[in-house]
């Protein structure tokens, strides 16, 4: 009887032990940071002008830095001392970007990751088009000939 006793009191212990964890396990990773790399690059330095730019998170909890870290991709252009949306340079899904014909300057690229993945969905919207009130962002840029 001494046994089942001793199994009495230890058993809330580990449950208690089993729910702490299982707590902080499910606890999701949040990002703090991002960087795009390289900071800055001109067109006509790469292959056919395609300047791939790489997305560098880094977070609450490990692993940290994540890199290449998927993230969402825009361009925008100085127009009259603000930035805005342009199509003279594009970017795809993976951050390589590339000047349209005809396009001459220094564009800004953006990369961005939600803080909160699954949150409601902002409506406030920066120049790259990212929701900028739950996301973490980094920008570089690309210069045309």
């Amino acid at each position: 009887m001494p046994q089942f006793a001793c199994f009495l009191s230890i058993s809330p212990l580990a449950l208690a032990a089993s729910i702490t964890l299982a707590g902080a396990a499910s606890s999701p990773r949040k990002p703090q940071a991002l960087t795009v790399s390289p900071a800055s690059a001109d067109a006509q330095d790469y292959p056919d002008g395609r300047v791939p730019f790489t997305a560098t998170g880094t977070f609450n909890s490990p692993p940290t830095p994540v890199s290449p870290l998927q993230a969402s991709w825009g361009v925008a252009a100085e127009q009259d001392g603000n930035y805005g949306p342009t199509t003279a340079v594009s970017i795809d899904a993976n951050g390589v970007a590339q000047c349209s014909a005809g396009a001459s300057g220094v564009y800004a690229i953006g990369a961005w990751v939600q803080k909160n993945p699954g949150s409601p969905t902002c409506e406030l919207v920066g120049v790259f088009g990212e929701p900028i009130c739950n996301s973490v962002f980094g920008t570089a840029q690309i210069t045309c000939p």
